[in-house]
């Protein structure tokens, strides 16, 4: 049977920049101002992807199946077992690891819960070494100020570091070699694409392990099979069912207390004592998402049904047509390695602008509100990595944590964001340049718009549904990150 992630097999060569799935969604229609309704054209994959057919019939076939994993003696509770258990091994496949091997892929909500899952099993000492870099999203900043102290590779005017920058970090002053290399298999931000594979030679040449945030760099390119540690998540992964994996050592998972203490993880309890289960199931206390490691596992099929060949050939396809498209507006500023004049650098199709007199936050209101074009603006959960692109010095920095602190996120620096995947079509990217075009030219607003000062986000002045009154709260919030 055809599936959507080939579109039916065609004669001759096909056209990269024609997308490759229909994902759920697709050719729905959203209100505009002025009382039309335009095609939902969504630039905004490096957050979340909408569903793939796959994964949705996967789903849909699944949920009659549902039960309780593991602990049930009903042929449902079975049947949801063997899938659950499946897509386990269908996670260390797709991560380049053995599923009968020794490491072991822990399911989990996201890649955030992942990384803040290894930080507490990894049981680092406070003054353990943990190299990150600059570039990394704040899931992979974060957890490791907790637990240890925290040594950074920094980047270039371009965003960019390399191999001897890495090198540099991990032989750091003081002499003690560091308990971790974290570092993002592909940034979030400007899609730039590190030298992995050297890093991780680089950094196992003394004794480091890595781990690998591949959240941004799953749906887009192979995941690094000699990295120590993985994280991955599948809402980004045309899977948005709240799953994701951490992928490491079974020996690591094998000893101490796990980072979630309940029932399903253990082997007996006494009001004084606990014996704890084996790994993975010493991990994953509770009920699991059964129903996001479907899709996870539906998602991860789909993906490889395509080939990484046909991925990366329509992806590169797409970031020449977004990247070069918007660098040729005038007005507009591209930032990242593409837009520093970097020859032959490969990144996602992922692109950071801001355009010239004109807010970030309005810039994607506008675009949302009166073109039907989905982006993201603001830090992008990467403040430091963004506050380094935009150039910025520290008085500047200064006076927006001021402003922030005291409630006004109007001034909170950023960007905007247009990022695409496997459902993105070359005319997608065309629509996006013609309306940044647009408003670079001074194309004048149909309608006011308002800040709010507790969020920074523009919304129009209008009584047309859907944008003054549905759209203002609180956690509606972009420019927060």
């Amino acid at each position: 049977m055809e599936t959507a992630a080939t579109g039916g097999a065609a004669s001759g060569p096909r056209d990269p920049s024609a997308p490759l799935a229909e994902l759920v969604g697709s050719g729905q229609s959203v209100p505009c101002l002025g009382g039309v309704e335009r095609r939902a054209v969504e630039l905004d994959q490096a957050a979340s992807t909408q569903a793939h057919p796959d994964v949705a019939q996967r789903v849909a076939e699944f949920l009659p199946w549902y039960s309780s994993v593991h602990r049930g003696a009903g042929f449902r509770s079975r049947r949801a077992t063997q899938a659950y258990e499946e897509a386990r091994r269908g996670v260390l496949a797709f991560a380049g690891r053995d599923p009968d091997g020794t490491d072991v892929a822990i399911l989990c909500r996201n890649t955030t819960e992942a990384i803040n899952q290894l930080a507490y099993r990894l049981r680092l000492d406070p003054d353990d070494v943990v190299v990150t870099t600059v570039v990394e999203h704040h899931a992979n900043l974060l957890p490791w100020g907790r637990v240890a102290r925290r040594r950074y590779v920094e980047c270039g005017v371009d965003g960019t570091f390399d191999v001897d920058d890495v090198i540099a970090a991990l032989d750091g002053p003081g002499g003690r070699t560091p308990a971790l290399l974290a570092v993002t298999g592909a940034s979030n931000v400007t899609g730039w694409l590190p030298p992995i594979d050297a890093v991780i030679e680089a950094a196992h040449a003394r004794g480091v392990p890595v781990l690998i945030d591949g959240a941004q760099l799953a749906p887009h390119r192979p995941l690094p099979a000699t990295a120590d540690y993985l994280a991955l998540s599948g809402h980004k992964l045309y899977a948005p069912f709240g799953s994701g994996a951490l992928i490491g050592p079974r020996s690591l998972f094998e000893t101490g207390d796990p980072f979630l203490a309940g029932g399903g993880a253990v082997d007996l309890v006494g009001l004084d004592e606990v014996i704890w289960t084996a790994p993975p199931d010493r991990e994953e206390a509770g009920s699991p998402n059964v129903v996001g490691a479907i899709a996870l596992h539906a998602a991860i099929d789909a993906v490889g049904a395509i080939g990484w060949d046909v991925v990366v050939a329509h992806e590169r396809a797409l970031a020449d047509r977004l990247l070069g498209g918007l660098a040729a507006i005038d007005g507009v500023r591209l930032l990242g390695p593409v837009g520093a004049g970097v020859p032959g650098v490969d990144t996602l199709p992922v692109a950071p602008f801001t355009v010239e007199g004109m807010p970030h936050a309005l810039v994607a209101a506008r675009l949302s509100a009166e073109y039907g074009i989905a982006v993201r603006h603001g830090c992008f959960c990467a403040h430091p990595y963004v506050v380094r692109l935009l150039g910025m010095g520290k008085s500047d920095v200064d006076t927006y944590r001021r402003e922030v602190l005291s409630g006004d996120h109007r001034g909170v620096p950023g960007a905007v964001r247009a990022s695409a995947g496997l459902g993105t079509s070359g005319d997608d990217i065309d629509a996006l340049l013609t309306a940044v075009a647009d408003l670079a030219g001074g194309q004048p607003a149909p309608v006011p718009y308002v800040q709010d000062v507790s969020t920074g986000d523009f919304f129009p002045v209008t009584d047309e549904p859907g944008w003054r009154d549905a759209a203002s709260e609180l956690g509606a919030a972009c420019s927060r990150g």
